[in-house]
């Protein structure tokens, strides 16, 4: 008869958590081993598993891997809760491998968890956040409580939106299509009104600019751009995707069968006393339409000229040029560099009741009481260039073109800088100088740019540091030459600052500022052009003349504390 034995598996058959507790002295390989079998039955972790199968107690199963591993251990019972980072780690991800986000350091991210083992977690939110995550071990059922608060208080946030201090302005036309849905499908749609909701809220407290909705083939997910960089705030359930692309929608008079296009809409949202406008867009993808809401505040064409972060040279600079009774003032620079902001805080200084002014956008972003806005409408012929030849014929003293995409719209523009009007427009390029040479590319005559163009802005926009907690940063003098520093500028009367992250900002920024080079458009450089020179001889010509490039703004931005030499060089790096 043979006798029966039992074979221990051996702990290198094990994997994660449950090899360290056996190597630790803390459980048997077998006894680990049957606590895996379980908990991949029950779909849960070791860590749970093995404590509701009584194997270990929740405190001397995180003394000992904090021991094994040599991570810090951290009583949750004794911090305060209210100072936790909560927006840092997507709540679903927090719920789904059980961990919470402890702190921020600069670009580390401190996240405590009972299974430090888990490279999963890891990688998820340090694609989401761009940071490092950093463990720390905490003890699992007190971990299980604090999340299981923050989810009810979520869920509550989510369910007091509905009767909250906010609105959206309807059309008849919005609130028929609303009605011809059954009463069935309006309940079953609630919770992604209230969701679209929270997320509007959410960003404007956040300061957004933009809301990126964009559907995947197994995942849905939300980004907020804050402060010019794309953070993932969210990642919702893949089947509200068409839910709440209809919603959108719905609100921004968009055409909600039509999804092999893209459309574009606007959108109001009373929030409070204050009323912002939103420009949604909708691009259909291979798995669903992708939303992209713009967010367009008003007041922040009344901030002032100061706030945008002129220096005082060159706010007297273009101060003197958009006083002028007639010419053209170009403001440059690519895609999200602020142009429209600045400009539109040129025609709010110029707003008077004794002058009429009109635009012509695509689409018009912020509405300005006082100001004839028009939008194009290309498919009614109602085009830039169309726009301006009306405008001719309204008796206008200032006019805004959104951009000059081509020479139709050039040439209107200047006739209309050289016979009398104020001209105000934007282009796509990178510097003064190339917009000059971009002018003449496009077939303008030299004669008609040196008459008519008084002055261009060429901006970009740069991360503002955060006053609460910047330190002083030390650099190697060949650093400092490289970037673009004259040894006189180094005479130690100033010192750096870097980035160092605090929970009352993103990583060590708050907020943005405006780096310019303002080219007035000198006798010197008249001449240029009427020669036909190049973009390099019109930069050699303006920096002879004091004028700034942009690299030299960002500088001065860095040795004023107001940014970061990286964030400068980044920016400025043509």
């Amino acid at each position: 008869m043979a006798l029966e034995t039992t074979v221990e598996p051996p702990a290198s058959a094990l994997s994660g958590v449950a090899r360290v507790l056996v190597h630790a002295g803390k459980l048997n390989a077998k006894t680990a081993e049957d606590i895996l079998k379980s908990a991949r039955e029950r779909k849960v972790g070791f860590v749970p598993a093995a404590i509701g199968a009584g194997a270990l107690q929740p405190a001397d199963l995180a003394h000992a891997l904090s021991t094994a591993l040599a991570l810090p251990l951290l009583d949750l019972a004794a911090i305060d809760l209210q100072k936790l980072p909560t927006n840092a780690v997507d709540q679903k991800v927090a719920q789904q491998f059980q961990v919470i986000a402890l702190g921020k350091r600069g670009n580390r991210l401190f996240i405590g968890g009972a299974d430090p083992t888990d490279q999963e977690v890891v990688e998820r939110i340090k694609f989401a956040t761009q940071l490092t995550p950093e463990w720390v071990v905490v003890e699992h059922d007190k971990l299980a409580k604090i999340l299981e608060a923050q989810s009810t208080s979520a869920n509550q946030a989510i369910e007091t939106l509905a009767g909250s201090d906010f609105e959206f302005d309807v059309t008849e036309e919005d609130t028929a299509a609303t009605e011809a849905q059954d009463v069935t499908t309006e309940v079953e749609d609630a919770p992604v009104v209230r969701f679209l909701q929270k997320m509007l809220i959410d960003a404007i407290n956040m300061r957004a600019s933009d809301l990126h909705f964009e559907p995947y083939e197994y995942h849905y997910r939300v980004r907020f751009r804050i402060d010019g960089e794309l953070r993932e705030i969210t990642q919702p359930p893949i089947a509200i995707k068409d839910k709440l692309a209809s919603r959108i929608k719905v609100i921004s008079r968009m055409d909600i069968a039509e999804k092999r296009v893209p459309q574009d809409g606007r959108m109001k949202l009373k929030f409070g006393s204050k009323a912002i406008d939103f420009r949604v867009s909708t691009l259909p993808t291979l798995f669903g339409e992708k939303v992209v809401i713009r967010i367009l505040d008003p007041s922040s064409a009344k901030l002032g000229i100061e706030a945008l972060g002129y220096e005082k040279a060159e706010k007297d600079r273009l101060m003197a040029a958009i006083q002028r009774p007639y010419g053209m003032v170009l403001v440059t620079g690519p895609t999200g560099s602020g142009k429209t902001v600045s400009l539109y805080t040129c025609l709010n200084l110029l707003n008077q009741p004794g002058v009429n002014i009109a635009t012509v956008e695509d689409p018009a972003e912020i509405n300005l009481p006082g100001i004839n806005q028009v939008n194009v409408n290309d498919k009614a012929g109602l085009s830039f260039a169309a726009a301006l030849k009306s405008f001719l014929r309204q008796d206008p003293d200032i006019i805004m073109v959104g951009e000059i995409r081509d020479l139709e719209t050039a040439d209107i523009a200047i006739k209309a800088a050289q016979t009398g009007h104020m001209v105000m427009s934007t282009l796509h390029t990178n510097d003064g100088p190339t917009t000059l040479t971009r002018l003449m590319n496009m077939g303008v005559a030299p004669f008609n740019i040196a008459s008519s163009v008084l002055l261009i802005t060429a901006q970009r926009l740069a991360r503002r540091l955060c006053e609460n907690c910047k330190k002083p940063a030390e650099y190697p003098r060949e650093a400092l030459l490289k970037a673009g520093f004259q040894p006189e500028d180094l005479d130690g009367n100033w010192k750096p600052y870097r980035a160092v992250g605090c929970s009352a900002c993103n990583n060590g920024y708050k907020g943005r500022v405006g780096l310019y080079q303002v080219m007035p458009i000198s006798e010197s450089i008249q001449r240029i052009i009427l020669t036909e020179g190049t973009a390099l001889d019109i930069a050699k010509q303006a920096q002879a003349e004091g004028v700034r490039d942009l690299r030299q703004s960002g500088l001065v931005k860095v040795r004023a504390g107001v940014t970061t030499l990286e964030e400068v060089i980044t920016v400025t790096n043509e």
